[in-house]
């Protein structure tokens, strides 16, 4: 009887155990769609968002990022110290390895900085090491010997930093894939190949696993991760649907768990779907404008194509998912930034800019071509744009629709005339917003160029005092704003669809969610 008892006090205790605690799924698999096809798997090459959602798992820095306010966590460093002036940062690595069993040591960090910094390199992210002491100056060719930059392996698990001027948020910059560390026999082995399965050697909770361009890419555990043990998820599925109306179908038949954006003319039904979210996104949506290039060669016609545009009925009637419309490049309600305003919706003053540059009621303007990449939400923006400066200002503008990898290489040939955009915050400060915009920077791709802007991006780094180098900023954006090298639209909203079986996702305005700490629930 009593062994009865036992038994069935054992059965109701695990039964109130399972009630208690949620299910963990067995099968961890989570399935992501990223919208397009990655340039690249080259931290030092790559710039954008799709690539970061990948590289941020198959790679990790000197420190990564809390999955919920974004702070700073340790990293492949497990500590670190700063000098009292600010300038030198002296990271001490844990005993982590790389994917094939190397230890990974403070030369590996040295290489792959050495390699961004590279004049040769073309990496578009340079700047992010503009701010290590002489990062620039070696960039630039000014300095040929790397061993005065600001970077050193003072033994294998020692890495000194040396920084030109205080810097708040650099230690936000060392969870960015440019800052990753790099398995330099990886690369001399195999070259440009390095990046392909079965090449590749990566230090992250993640490795490739298997990559079918224009099908899918498929992560796995990485069992050699100094915190495996934390890590629930066995495998992430990235797909690159990018017809944002196919993606969200996959999505309702269950083929996906997790898609970063919604169809707008399908925003209001997602509304009521309990999958659906929507949260702050620290996003600019803009047109660059090549100012290499007529007529918008001209400010007065790039500034008036802003005066054209009603940011208020693109938001309202295009978008329809809580986009603020903005004229401003740097988002609102950064602490300490109140930036200018720019261009808002006048097209009387747009008909008269457009007759001083020549065109009179838009007579003689020669058609032009508007490049955006391929996306319903793209296309239904550039549609709408496309309309109100034929209706305000008279102009033709034909619109151009490429692949992701396409659209990449005219931006950054200046094969374009205009070009629809988004920056999204790297980290938590205007620079991020505004330091693209100097002259030759990686990001700029505008063919814009400004000595006084320039000067401003440059004090406002040596700056220490928080308010003086916030004004430096916004006069930058002054600058940035009067000569119209970029028309701003909206800022972003977050939104997207999220499976209910998904935990350890938490909103956050960079849209930044570390795998690390994902599990897929029952």
């Amino acid at each position: 009887m009593r062994r009865h008892l036992l038994l069935v006090l054992t059965v109701l205790t695990m039964l109130i155990g399972s009630l208690s605690a949620p299910a963990v799924a067995q099968e961890q698999v989570f399935r992501i769609n990223n919208m397009v096809e990655p340039e690249s798997l080259d931290p030092g090459v790559v710039t954008g968002v799709p690539e970061h959602r990948i590289l941020s798992n198959l790679f990790e820095g000197l420190t990564t990022t809390d999955p919920k306010d974004l702070s700073p966590r340790p990293g492949m460093a497990a500590s670190w110290t700063l000098s009292k002036d600010g300038l030198t940062y002296t990271f001490n690595l844990r005993d982590a390895t790389w994917t094939d069993g190397r230890p990974v040591t403070a030369q590996d960090f040295v290489f792959a900085w050495e390699r961004v910094l590279n004049p040769k390199s073309g990496a578009k992210y340079a700047q992010h090491l503009f701010y290590l002491r002489n990062g620039e100056a070696y960039n630039t060719g000014r300095l040929t010997d790397f061993g005065q930059v600001g970077v050193r392996a003072v033994d294998p698990k020692t890495l000194q930093v040396t920084l030109k001027s205080p810097t708040a948020y650099f230690l936000d910059l060392t969870n960015f894939y440019t800052l990753y560390p790099l398995p330099r026999w990886a690369l001399e082995a195999h070259g440009k190949d390095w990046v392909k399965p079965g090449k590749m050697v990566s230090n992250g909770p993640f490795m490739l696993a298997s990559w079918v361009p224009q099908k899918e890419l498929v992560l796995e555990k990485n069992p050699r991760h100094w915190d495996a043990g934390s890590v629930k998820l066995r495998r992430v599925i990235f797909l690159p649907t990018d017809d944002v109306n196919t993606a969200y179908k996959q999505f309702l038949a269950g083929d996906s768990d997790w898609i970063p954006t919604v169809p707008p003319s399908q925003i209001n039904t997602a509304k009521t779907k309990p999958e659906y979210y929507a949260s702050p996104y620290l996003g600019t949506y803009y047109f660059r404008l090549n100012v290499t290039k007529p007529p918008v060669s001209d400010v007065r016609v790039r500034k008036a194509l802003s005066l054209a545009v009603d940011r208020e009925a693109l938001t309202k009637f295009v978008t329809k998912a809580g986009e603020v419309p903005y004229s401003g490049f740097v988002p609102a309600g950064l602490r300490g930034y109140e930036g200018p305003r720019g261009l808002g919706f006048d097209p009387a003053a747009a008909r008269k800019l457009l007759a001083e540059a020549g065109y009179p009621d838009g007579k003689g303007f020669p058609r032009m071509e508007l490049l955006y990449n391929t996306s319903d939400l793209h296309r239904v923006i550039t549609q709408a744009v496309q309309q109100m400066w034929k209706e305000h200002l008279g102009v033709q503008v034909d619109l151009v629709n490429v692949e992701w990898k396409v659209y990449l290489a005219r931006q950054g040939s200046l094969d374009y005339q205009i070009s629809r955009a988004g920056w999204i915050g790297d980290y938590v400060d205007p620079n991020t917003f505004l330091e693209m915009w100097r002259t030759g920077g990686g990001n700029n791709q505008t063919g814009w160029s400004s000595k006084r802007f320039d000067e401003l991006m440059d004090r406002a780094a040596r700056l220490v005092n928080a308010e003086d180098r916030m004004r430096a900023m916004r006069d930058a954006e002054t600058i940035l704003l009067d000569e119209a090298p970029v028309l701003p639209l909206f800022t972003y909203v977050n939104k997207g669809m999220l499976s209910q079986r998904v935990k350890g996702w938490y909103p956050n305005i960079l849209d930044q969610h570390p795998l690390k700490y994902i599990r897929i629930e029952r």
